[in-house]
C-alpha cells in the first residue's frame, strides 16, 4: 500500500517522493488512492484561495492563482494529456494515425482550444465559488479535486483495455476493482454536500456530472483508439474537473 501511495504522489502531483516498487498490482492501488491524493492537494488549494480573499484579493484573482497553482502541483501533465486527447480524437483518422498524433511533441488547434477553454472555465468556476463561505469553499474544493483523481480511478477499473501495449495505459488500465470506485465515489460525494449550503445535494450532484463526462469520454476513447492511454487519462482528468467546478458553481 505504501508503495501505492508513493506512486499515486508521483503520478498526479509534483512531490519529490522516492518512487518504490511499481508493477501493476501497485499501479492498481496507486489508482485507488488518487481520490485521496486529491483531496490533500484540494485542501492546500482551497487554502490559496482562502488566504488570498482574506489578503483582499478580487474572486478572479484570487481564482487564477489557485488554479495556476493547481496545473503547477501536478507540472501540467494532465493539461498535456487534454491537448494530445483533443488533437487525436479530433482527427478522422484510423487509431494507429490517432496514437501516433497523440505522442508528438507539438500541440494542435484541437489541443490548443482544448487547454484554453478548459483554464478559461476552471477560473470562472472557482471564482464564484470563491463568494460562498470559507467551509462551502473548502469542501468544494476538495471534492472538486478528488473528483478529478477518481475520475481516474473509474477510467482504470476493471473491463477498461489500454489502447497501447506500453505506457503508463497499459500500466494501470483493468487495475481497479469497480466496488473500490464505487466506494471512492460515496466518499467524495458525501465530502461535497457542504459546498452549496442552501443545497446539500447540488455538490453531490456536481461530483457525478464531473464523473459521467469522464466516463463518456473514457468510453468515446476505448471505442475509437481500442483503450486508454496515459493521455487520455490526463484528459479526463481535466474533463472531470472543468465540468465538476461548472456544476458547483451553478449552485
Amino acid at each position: 500500500m505504501w508503495d501505492g501511495l508513493r506512486l499515486a504522489l508521483t503520478t498526479f502531483t509534483v512531490l519529490p517522493v522516492r518512487a518504490g516498487r511499481v508493477d501493476r498490482l501497485v499501479a492498481g492501488r496507486a489508482m485507488v488512492l488518487a481520490p485521496f491524493v486529491g483531496a490533500v492537494l484540494g485542501a492546500v488549494l482551497a487554502g490559496v484561495a482562502l488566504g488570498l480573499r482574506a489578503l483582499g484579493a478580487p474572486g478572479l484573482v484570487a481564482a487564477v492563482v489557485t488554479v495556476g497553482t493547481g496545473v503547477l502541483a501536478s507540472r501540467a501533465l494532465h493539461l498535456d494529456g487534454l491537448a494530445d486527447t483533443a488533437d487525436g480524437l479530433g482527427t478522422y483518422a484510423a487509431p494507429e494515425r490517432a496514437l501516433e498524433i497523440m505522442k508528438q511533441p507539438d500541440i494542435g488547434p484541437f489541443g490548443v482550444a482544448a487547454v484554453v477553454l478548459a483554464l478559461l472555465a476552471q477560473v470562472a468556476a472557482v471564482a464564484a465559488v470563491l463568494s460562498r463561505p470559507p467551509l462551502a469553499v473548502l469542501a468544494g474544493v476538495v471534492a472538486a479535486t478528488a473528483t478529478w483523481r477518481l475520475a481516474v480511478t473509474w477510467s482504470c477499473r476493471r473491463g477498461v483495455a489500454a489502447a497501447r501495449p506500453g505506457g503508463l495505459g497499459a500500466m494501470v488500465a483493468g487495475t481497479v476493482h469497480p466496488l473500490l470506485a464505487v466506494a471512492g465515489t460515496v466518499v467524495v460525494a458525501v465530502t461535497a454536500l457542504p459546498a452549496v449550503p442552501a443545497r446539500l445535494w447540488h455538490g453531490p450532484v456536481a461530483v457525478l456530472a464531473g464523473l459521467a463526462a469522464a466516463g463518456l469520454l473514457t468510453r468515446h476513447a476505448v471505442r475509437r483508439l481500442g483503450g486508454v492511454t496515459g493521455d487520455v487519462l490526463g484528459a479526463c482528468v481535466e474533463t472531470a474537473a472543468t465540468v465538476t467546478l461548472l456544476a458547483l458553481s451553478l449552485g
